[in-house]
């Protein structure tokens, strides 16, 4: 559903994780080349169309804090630990006291994703939206929630388990993405 009279996406970047299989928190993660996956994840979201970024950290939040851009939202996920549920609702509910109609969600540790792949989502955004983006077929990310679904989803999701199984019940719309990159998330160094 296209945007119609509607303001743009807020972006959400979760990285609050500590990286368990990677080795540390991805929130640290770096290129090979040294760009910070923070900001790679922060520049993708506002140049696909997102109005404002708040990103959502908890391992290594005062170091990781040190690499968001100035401009950027912070929301500190003191129950980290307890999983990406975590995360995802604190992110949320920081979101929920601005005008957004919608939130791209994106894991800090796509740095690959490129930013047309974030603006073929976000130019969805409405209250009533729920989309996955999907690589030849795969689901992935980016995800678009819109604000009628934060708080339904904010109290299902548990432990690990992000927004996958409240997408399916709901059936969010799938949009292909697999002509841009291929999707693929890193969880090793």
């Amino acid at each position: 559903m296209p945007a119609g009279p509607f303001a743009a996406a807020s972006g959400l970047v979760l990285a609050a994780g500590a990286g368990r299989r990677y080795g540390g928190p991805k929130a640290l993660a770096r290129t090979p080349a040294g760009a910070p996956w923070l900001v790679l994840a922060i520049r993708a979201l506002v140049e696909g169309g997102c109005r404002d970024v708040t990103v959502a950290l908890g391992a290594a939040a005062d170091e990781a804090a040190s690499l968001v851009p100035d401009g950027t939202a912070i929301v500190r996920v003191e129950d980290w630990a307890s999983g990406l549920a975590a995360s995802l609702r604190a992110g949320l509910a920081a979101l929920a006291s601005g005008p957004s109609p919608a939130a791209v969600v994106l894991p800090v540790d796509t740095p690959d994703v490129p930013a047309a792949a974030i603006a073929r989502i976000a130019r969805r955004a409405h209250p009533d939206a729920l989309s996955q983006a999907t690589y030849r077929g795969v689901p992935g990310h980016p995800v678009l929630l819109g604000r009628a679904h934060w708080e339904p989803l904010s109290a299902t999701v548990r432990g690990d388990t992000g927004a996958r199984p409240y997408l399916i019940a709901q059936g969010a719309d799938f949009v292909e993405c697999g002509d841009l990159w291929s999707g693929a998330d890193r969880d090793t160094p």
